[in-house]
């Protein structure tokens, strides 16, 4: 019997040191509440100060919640972060059952919110960023850790969890108060994740063959609206990793417009969009071409619409469609309305990014001057302050920042390293001069 009841109790520790003590929620009786909350790198570190909630409405309507105040003169990544030990997170191991991290935040600004696991002894890989995409209101990250190695023997398990409220390389202007709760250790995989995680691919054609409405890699037209009054949706700007994308939800149908500045797209060959959602079932695009009147009924107007049904989800779609597939687009010199379609109606939400139009019958002269091989630059996305690397060899790389001010040049020893101490998060172009004389320009996100 004293051998079984040994067995039970060794079971019991081990199962023990295995479980995190979560939903940290701050609430009497929960988790958080009471734990030591240290705070570093914010100029004073004045105290986490656990509130009750100042915005108990959206999705968060529980009583207590974290106050974190970002001083302007604390450091970017100033944050906060609980004891190790047993009290507060305690030991756990890192699998599948929990790798899904979650934390609800309430922000007046935009920047990213860092989360870092750290061991016993201080080993800990790299934070993981999220930007929020909402101000004034409560938002929900998600932070994705199943690629996450468990520590080393020597180091011990997981005890500690780090959160960066306001990680922001740019700084900060003034104060910045930020509340946040209900951190969850979610089960990873499941269905696809309700939000892209990394931006759309970087479009790589040649600008001189783009006519572009909304991208970062060219030069875009004017566009009266990305929202027309008529249309059942609800349109956000947000940004993922730094790259601006546009967030429809609650979708049946959006318009956008081009009427003040109508495109002749005679010259194209396609038009390309990349696209992201969860949950779609059907995705249409319709273009609707205004005729030589340049006026909506004005009885010359043609249209058509393309539609996919039962698109992939949970992944970017680049999708490159022929112009000559929109049959009833009979004419293309007064494009003027664009409208997305999806469903389940109502009830579907879809992230936009790199829409334009291309002439796939050009020669891209930039490819050709280096022998058709486009040199690649890795990693891209990049950390503010890590190298980024080219596929083949480069003379000269200037950067410019989207205003088109160049910030940054360098000429290249064999290496091929470009170094981005200095430039702060956001996106980039990058112009790179190859050994062969040839140009070439492409995106750069820092993060």
């Amino acid at each position: 019997m004293r051998v079984l009841i040994c067995l039970q109790l060794i079971l019991m520790a081990t199962v023990m040191s295995f479980a995190q003590n979560a939903p940290i929620n701050f609430e009497a009786g929960g988790n958080g509440a009471n734990w030591t909350w240290a705070v570093f790198e914010n100029d004073t570190n004045p105290p986490l100060e656990i509130i009750a909630n100042p915005d108990p409405s959206g999705i968060n309507t529980s009583a207590t919640v974290a106050k974190f105040t970002a001083l302007a003169g604390g450091n970017p990544w100033a944050g906060t972060e609980s004891a190790h030990g047993t009290t507060d997170l305690g030991p756990f191991v890192l699998d599948a059952t929990n790798s899904l991290i979650k934390i609800m935040v309430w922000k007046s600004v935009i920047s990213d919110v860092g989360i870092k696991l750290v061991a016993a002894t201080g080993w800990a890989f790299p934070e993981i960023k999220v930007a929020n995409t909402l101000v004034n209101q409560w938002e929900e990250l998600t932070f994705d850790f199943s690629a996450y190695p468990n520590p080393p023997a020597a180091e011990g398990q997981y005890d500690q969890i780090v959160v960066f409220p306001d990680f922001n390389l740019a700084g900060r202007g003034q104060d910045n108060i930020i509340y946040f709760d209900n951190i969850t250790f979610n089960p990873a995989g499941g269905g696809n994740p309700t939000e892209p995680l990394t931006p759309a691919p970087t479009p790589t054609r040649d600008p001189a063959i783009v006519i572009s409405l909304f991208s970062d890699a060219y030069t875009d037209v004017p566009v009266d609206t990305w929202r027309t009054d008529w249309s059942a949706a609800i349109l956000q700007d947000i940004l993922i990793q730094g790259n601006p994308t546009k967030k429809y939800s609650q979708l049946d149908f959006v318009g956008i417009e081009t009427v003040a500045n109508q495109i002749n797209a005679t010259d194209m060959t396609h038009i390309h969009i990349d696209v992201w959602s969860a949950n779609f079932t059907f995705f249409g695009i319709k273009l609707v071409d205004f005729g030589a009147d340049g006026a909506f009924g004005g009885g010359d107007d043609v249209e058509h619409q393309i539609n996919l049904t039962a698109p992939a989800q949970g992944q970017w779609l680049s999708l490159d469609l022929p112009l000559s597939d929109f049959t009833g687009l009979t004419t293309r010199a007064n494009v003027a309305q664009y409208i997305l379609v999806g469903q389940p109606v109502g009830a579907n939400t879809i992230y936009v990014d790199n829409v334009y139009f291309y002439d796939a019958t050009s020669v891209n002269t930039e490819e050709l001057t280096t022998g058709g091989n486009r040199i690649k630059v890795f990693p891209n996305p990049v950390k503010s302050g890590a190298p980024i690397q080219f596929s083949s060899e480069v003379s000269r790389v200037e950067v410019y920042d989207m205003s088109g001010k160049m910030i940054k040049a360098a000429t290249h020893a064999p290496t091929f390293v470009l170094q981005t101490q200095g430039l702060q998060e956001g996106a980039y172009m990058l112009r790179i001069y190859t050994r062969e004389g040839g140009v070439q320009t492409q995106k750069l996100i820092v993060h």
